[in-house]
């Protein structure tokens, strides 16, 4: 089985409704062999996490209590499955997972409705709520980008996400608070097909419309900028252009491998620019070596050695000013990749937040039975950042935050984008050591 795809399933709308339906899958012979793995998980993830647990301030012993009287009523492998993952998701992880063993590989999650996209992602701008992105069902319906969400199904839009929020934290993991803020705010906001959902809305102009947008198809994953960006070349994972004469323009969308030989292509292609705006949002991440990529972002011959130390790599490696866009939909690889431009001193950054905060160095531990096992992050990756306190629970924090304007999304205009070209033809080199030749 696919790794992913208990906690993919994990994700739903309705989940009272669908511990309702669980299935029952074979019992264990003793009823008691559920408790031993829930209490071995409990003792062992303190053990092991302590750290993150101590830095999160998880209240760990009440969680303990909590599920290991939960575990007494636990009559089947699919309500075993269910219990651990409501478990992991309290350990505010967003690597966190529960993997099958060779006897539970075909215990899926309770079936539930086909999740669908609702044609938007929202952003917050000060204390307003704004559609940022306007896409497919919702476009159809007039929806226009820019304009305030006053209300959903009736509600003040802030609560409606505290609900979705504390809804998605029941079954997934979240690092950070901008970790769970994001997801309610773009993938979170996919739902059963057939939904409909009420919308109270202001438009740019200031006047009042409500729509209601009934669920029937739409991809929910974010990909990045506000608005499509036309005329960009693509590579496996990056959409690249440039911007004008002078600014170039890259869209790293994963953190693969092949990450530096494709960056080598878009380079041969941009390395002339006078500045560079590197967008990571949307980033998901994957493993890739950290100082080949970073030489290519050294000029030849040179080395940068601001935190950790990278040679110039690649036939055309670019040495001038460099702009970082981030948000808290970066994660994992992500985030080392785009950190290590603003803590080791090659770039300025910019987001409309920090990143995920979901970088960390894992461990799985085996439970007795045999039935499962648990993928959990022990310690954070880059402890150097943050001052010492690494990733994992904070996250990079960008240079400047910058939220998305209403008027720039009504206008079809990126905000940040926008901001990182003022910035490359004005550079703060005040706040970033590297100094380009």
């Amino acid at each position: 089985m696919p790794r992913g795809l208990l906690t993919a399933r994990a994700r739903k709308w309705c989940f009272a409704a669908i511990c309702l339906a669980l299935p029952f899958a074979p019992s264990l012979s003793a009823q008691s062999d559920y408790q031993k793995d829930v209490d071995f998980a409990l003792e062992s993830i303190a053990r092991e996490c302590g750290d993150l647990i101590a830095q999160k301030q998880i209240d760990w012993k009440a969680i303990s209590k909590e599920f290991s009287a939960a575990s007494k009523t636990v009559n089947s492998h699919a309500e075993h499955l269910v219990l651990l993952t409501r478990l992991l998701a309290r350990l505010r992880d967003g690597h966190a997972e529960v993997l099958p063993s060779e006897a539970t590989k075909s215990v899926r999650w309770p079936d539930a409705p086909e999740l669908v996209g609702a044609g938007m992602f929202l952003c917050r701008s000060g204390k307003k709520i704004l559609l940022k992105t306007v896409y497919g069902s919702a476009k159809e319906l007039g929806l226009e980008a820019g304009s305030e969400v006053v209300k959903v199904d009736g509600q003040p839009v802030d609560a409606w996400l505290k609900r979705r929020v504390a809804e998605l934290s029941e079954t997934q993991s979240f690092s950070t608070d901008q970790h769970a803020f994001f997801r309610a705010t773009h993938q979170g906001l996919a739902l059963p097909k057939g939904t409909r959902l009420d919308l109270e809305l202001k438009e740019p102009g200031g006047k009042t419309k409500k729509r209601t947008i009934t669920y029937t198809r739409g991809n929910a994953t974010p990909w990045g900028p506000a608005v499509a960006i036309e005329g960009l070349e693509s590579t496996d994972d990056l959409n690249f252009k440039w911007l004008d004469d002078s600014v170039a323009y890259v869209h790293v969308r994963r953190c693969k491998e092949t990450l530096p030989a494709q960056m080598d292509v878009a380079l041969a292609k941009l390395h002339t620019a006078k500045a560079m705006i590197l967008d990571f949002r949307a980033n998901s991440g994957g493993g890739f070596d950290h100082a080949e990529f970073m030489g290519r972002f050294v000029p030849a011959g040179e080395r940068l050695s601001f935190g950790n130390t990278y040679e110039s790599r690649g036939e055309h490696p670019f040495a001038g000013p460099i702009v970082v866009i981030v948000d808290g939909t970066v994660v994992s690889a992500g985030e080392t990749g785009s950190g290590s431009f603003k803590e080791d001193g090659r770039a300025y950054m910019i987001g409309e937040s920090a990143t995920a905060g979901m970088s960390s160095q894992k461990t799985t531990l085996a439970l007795p039975s045999g039935l499962f096992s648990l993928y959990v992050s022990t310690r954070s990756n880059k402890q150097s950042f943050n001052g010492g306190r690494g990733l994992e629970g904070i996250g990079v924090l960008p240079h400047e935050i910058v939220p998305y304007e209403a008027k720039d999304l009504a206008a079809g205009v990126d905000t940040l984008i926008r901001r990182a070209t003022e910035l490359a033809g004005r550079f703060p080199a005040d706040k970033v050591p590297y100094r380009a030749p």
